[in-house]
């Protein structure tokens, strides 16, 4: 522990002497950015970003000549593995993420700089010599009443700041202020420039998050939720039967069943399972409604389609493939013939999202609002006794008892001898 502590301490002593060495050249050296956010927030700091005023670029290089220069667009220093970048303004000159000029210049203030930034709790600063909070956009005062609102209108310059304002709002749990909302609105049609890479990017941390729902009711709200997540936005409004559903329409249930997801499992791969498990809701003809009989098979093509649009990895389709198809079937396991229980076991047993997986899934999709978790992960059984039947009936059970048989003939005699094996179970 104190080897530990002797190490931070050394780390700040070092970023102390580069600060004292900027403030002799003339120029001031401030922590920025989620840093301070998080110290606000008394969360785990785990990117410390600084920004320099005062110097020019020769001036810096020439002061360490150490630190090592990355970026195309604009020169960011790594010096003792933290990264430092000169104040600077920016200029949109076309359309999309990456279409800025940036000016770098001595004569620009922290303050300046701190405007170009996406939202205000995002534009804090520490001066590292005196440690004085500078705050002109009133950060503080929205963490402290878990708002999130753009720094300036600068906000509409770069359209991937909606999915980074939603995946905020989702990481704190904060809500998104009304003109931050209208300023998202307003950048709908250049959300389409955006790579697929980005957007997956903020929704893999977003599904990542305690309240992975809000990224969706902040897209939502901001009535941008169908550019690149249509599947989603395509259950709003479809109703289900008020019985087994009365939280609402279909989007309701899925964000219930995201948000049961994130108590459960770390796994992205099952919590994207949760989001996708009942996309085909959404296609259900407006003549059967509330009910949505074979939306299981309808499930699947949309999974694709989302998927080819931000490309998400293949390992979570094949998994939210699997939770569309088996999710109902799995969730009724008890009441279904031996027969059919052994197709279930047999398919989702060798899948990627697996017997365990698919059980979150259905524990999720039962659970209201996850008040009763903890009873519907116990009532489950078909995980248990599926491994308990893959075992005793496997490929070694089928060689002993028909030493001859291959091929087509052995992978037939095995599923027969598993639905003799859990006949026996039913009876007990």
């Amino acid at each position: 522990m104190q080897e530990k502590i002797n190490k931070i301490s050394n780390k700040e002593n070092q970023i102390i002497e580069i600060a004292k060495e900027i403030e002799k050249a003339g120029g001031k050296l401030y922590l920025v950015g989620g840093a301070i956010r998080n110290h606000l927030l008394n969360l785990p700091i785990t990117d410390e970003d600084y920004c320099v005023t005062g110097l020019t670029q020769k001036e810096f290089e020439q002061l360490f000549p150490q630190a090592q220069i990355q970026g195309k667009d604009f020169p960011v220093y790594i010096l003792n593995g933290k990264e430092f970048a000169l104040a600077r303004k920016e200029r949109k000159n076309g359309i999309g993420h990456k279409q800025f000029e940036f000016l770098t210049d001595k004569s620009i203030t922290i303050k300046q700089d701190l405007a170009r930034r996406d939202i205000t709790i995002n534009s804090i600063a520490q001066d590292v010599l005196t440690k004085e909070i500078i705050d002109p956009f009133h950060g503080k005062e929205d963490i402290q009443n878990n708002i999130i609102r753009k720094t300036t209108d600068a906000f509409a310059e770069d359209p991937l700041r909606v999915y980074r304002v939603a995946r905020f709002a989702a990481s704190l749990n904060f809500e998104v202020e009304k003109d931050t909302l209208n300023a998202m609105t307003k950048l709908k049609e250049e959300l389409k420039t955006l790579s697929k890479e980005r957007v997956f990017t903020e929704l893999k941390k977003s599904l990542f998050t305690n309240h992975p729902s809000q990224f969706f009711k902040v897209l939502k709200q901001a009535n941008v939720l169908e550019v690149h997540f249509q599947e989603i936005s395509n259950l709003i409004g479809k109703i289900q039967p008020e019985k087994h559903h009365p939280e609402g329409d279909s989007y309701a249930h899925t964000m219930i069943v995201l948000e049961n997801s994130a108590k459960l499992t770390n796994d992205l791969a099952i919590r994207f399972s949760c989001l996708v498990h009942d996309l085909g809701k959404g296609n259900t003809p407006d003549e059967i409604l509330p009910h949505h009989y074979g939306h299981e098979t309808r499930d699947v093509t949309l999974v694709s389609q989302l998927g080819n649009r931000i490309e998400i990895p293949k390992e979570w389709l094949k998994c939210g493939k699997t939770a569309c198809k088996w999710h109902m079937k799995a969730g009724i396991f008890e009441k279904m013939s031996a027969k059919k229980k052994v197709e279930l076991i047999e398919n989702v047993a060798n899948s990627s999202l697996g017997l365990e997986g698919l059980k979150i899934v259905v524990a999720c999709d039962k659970s209201r609002e996850g008040k009763d978790l903890k009873e519907q992960l116990e009532r489950i059984t078909f995980d248990k006794i599926g491994k308990e039947c893959m075992k005793e009936i496997n490929g070694e059970f089928i060689r002993k008892k028909y030493p001859t048989v291959q091929g087509e003939e052995f992978r037939k005699r095995l599923h027969e001898e598993r639905v003799k094996w859990m006949k026996l179970i039913d009876k007990k």
